[in-house]
């Protein structure tokens, strides 16, 4: 019997201090009007100085671990996608394991910025398809606060820390992991980058007087291979699922700016606005975490239907994006 990778149990956290756009106001040079014009945001979380990023990912592992019913001993694999780890080494996937008690998994982190997500999603999926684990728990956490320069109106304004997380297996009921499209273009790298840090830039004191510790974005050239990028994926992902736009019940896109937003969601005709799923005013772009945050949220104050369909899309530095379609299961 062939297996069907499902996600069991979802989950999410977000730290308790909020920054809103007024706060920003009194530190960068901008304006609430001015944010909410460009970004759609009106606040975002900000993790305390001693709250990291695998405590962050720990506590939305929890979650998701006790939605699906599974116990800490009970997961083989633990994935992570994070920009942000603790260390360079050892990975936060093996923080988390330690934190939570699953002891008997492998742990591994992967790094395809916000798209991470997905890209651990796709991981999961072929693992529990060939049989090779049974739970994998995919965590998606990051303390964006520590890259992000509060000095620079065009990137501080955008970003917050958060984490999600979800339980892949092939049993019991779930969201049915239908399809998943991956793509990267390495020769649009340096659109958005944190210059040091790597053996390239190792940290000295240059380097940090030239803020080069911190996310680096040409905006508006992301922008255009955003949009452009994240419509195909779907197209793909949906062209393999062998399914329609018109077909499509949720639309769940990465958190990056209401514009980016707003234009995939005109890319759907069939599709209302709002069923676009929206957590960017609430939590701006918080990378990695930001798809799976409102996936559970989706799950928690929408009443899915058996057979309703729903269609992920990410996109960011690499550059990397993707799409995924889930069913929910009756």
């Amino acid at each position: 019997m062939k297996l069907i990778a499902k996600i069991r149990g979802t989950g999410s956290y977000l730290p308790e201090r909020i920054l809103t756009n007024s706060d920003l106001e009194k530190i960068v040079e901008t304006s609430d009007e001015w944010i909410v014009s460009r970004t759609g945001m009106k606040e975002r979380r900000i993790a305390r100085s001693d709250e990291f990023t695998s405590d962050m990912g720990a506590a939305a592992a929890r979650i998701a671990l006790k939605e699906a019913g599974i116990e800490p001993e009970e997961v083989d694999f633990i994935l992570v996608a994070t920009l942000t780890p603790d260390y360079l080494f050892p990975s936060t996937a093996c923080l988390i394991q330690q934190i939570i008690g699953s002891k008997n998994a492998a742990s591994l982190d992967i790094q395809a910025a916000c798209t991470g997500y997905l890209y651990a999603l796709s991981l999961a999926k072929a693992f529990v398809e060939a049989g090779t684990y049974k739970n994998i728990l995919v965590v998606a956490a990051e303390k964006l606060s520590t890259i992000t320069n509060y000095k620079d109106r065009s990137t501080c304004v955008l970003f917050g820390d958060g984490a999600s997380a979800c339980v892949v297996s092939s049993e019991g009921k779930g969201l049915a992991i239908q399809s998943v499209r991956l793509g990267s273009d390495g020769e649009q790298a340096e659109l958005l980058i944190m210059p040091a840090g790597g053996c390239r830039q190792p940290a000295s004191a240059e380097t940090i007087a030239e803020d080069k510790h911190y996310i680096k974005m040409a905006g508006n050239e992301v922008f255009k291979h955003a949009v452009r990028r994240m419509e195909a994926a779907c197209k793909e992902c949906l062209e393999a699922a062998k399914i329609g736009e018109s077909e499509i019940s949720w639309v769940v896109p990465h958190q990056a700016n209401i514009r980016i937003i707003d234009a995939i969601a005109k890319r759907f005709q069939h599709l209302p606005p709002e069923r676009v799923f929206k957590t960017v005013q609430k939590y701006g772009n918080t990378s990695a975490s930001s798809i799976g945050i409102a996936l559970h949220e989706l799950c928690k104050e929408q009443p899915l239907g058996s057979g309703e369909k729903i269609l992920l899309t990410a996109f960011g530095a690499g550059l990397t994006w993707g799409a995924a379609l889930l069913e929910v299961e009756g």
